[in-house]
């Protein structure tokens, strides 16, 4: 008869030994909850086949008013020539009919009228879509600057805080390696990064892009650039094809 069972010595900590081990759990989780932030909030402009960094800064216009604000700031202290504005379907705004059919357009409405009037700013909407919308914002001006025949060598993408990193991830996954994507995380104004666990805000922010940032790592796979999985939307009412419109006019009156 074969034999099913073995015996085999095993090694079990001491009491000491496991006050050290948790102590130790204990040390890396807080050095991990203290840090958290400033990993997810990654600031890293792009560089630029010239080393004079990117010309077009794409800001995602769901953006909090403040945070826009920053964008204002930005693009007046660098070197950009375009902005371009992101972000999907909209229909209420502080719990009324939204006056914007998108964030794109509401992005670069605010940008326009609160110092860059004299700008070139590009609201690019994506559709309502059932999967990543970042992603499909990406690819949307991926596309819209293929139909423009705009040359997207380098890009900043200025992102909401602990969204930096996954929305930079999002950009390169839809751009593709020939696009140097670059990110700056704005600065948060409902909690104080290091101190993020004692709001409300700050812990749903950073515990939820915790968990997406680990999910997009692991699971979300790009669709084949063109398919129609990449493009996984829903189609808009009047049966023209999602994000197929040019990118909407700004008005820049103040």
């Amino acid at each position: 008869m074969p034999v099913l069972f073995r015996r085999r010595h095993v090694w079990l900590p001491t009491l000491w030994g496991a006050v050290v081990l948790l102590g130790a759990l204990a040390v890396i989780a807080a050095a991990l909850v203290a840090s958290a932030p400033a990993y997810l909030a990654v600031t890293e402009p792009a560089r630029g086949a010239d080393g004079n960094g990117a010309r077009v800064l794409v800001v995602e216009g769901w953006m909090e008013d403040r945070e826009l604000d920053q964008a204002v700031a930005l693009f007046r202290s660098g070197h950009y020539e375009r902005i371009v504005t992101t972000g999907g379907p909209l229909e209420t705004w502080v719990g009324t009919q939204a006056p914007w059919k998108d964030f794109a357009t509401r992005g670069a409405l605010y940008l326009a009228a609160h110092g860059l009037a004299d700008a070139t700013i590009d609201a690019v909407p994506a559709p309502a879509t059932a999967q990543d919308r970042t992603f499909l914002s990406a690819v949307v001006v991926r596309e819209w600057a293929a139909r423009q025949r705009i040359r997207l060598d380098a890009v900043d993408l200025l992102s909401p805080g602990v969204h930096a990193r996954r929305s930079r991830m999002m950009f390169r996954a839809a751009f593709g390696p020939g696009v140097e994507v670059g990110v700056i995380a704005a600065q948060p104004t409902f909690y104080e990064p290091q101190r993020w666990w004692k709001t409300s805000a700050g812990a749903k922010l950073v515990l939820g892009e915790s968990i997406s940032l680990a999910w997009t790592a692991c699971c979300f796979w790009p669709p084949a650039a063109g398919s129609h999985e990449e493009r996984w939307a829903v189609p808009p009412p009047n049966g023209t094809r999602a994000g197929a419109a040019p990118a909407l006019p700004v008005d820049k009156s103040p």
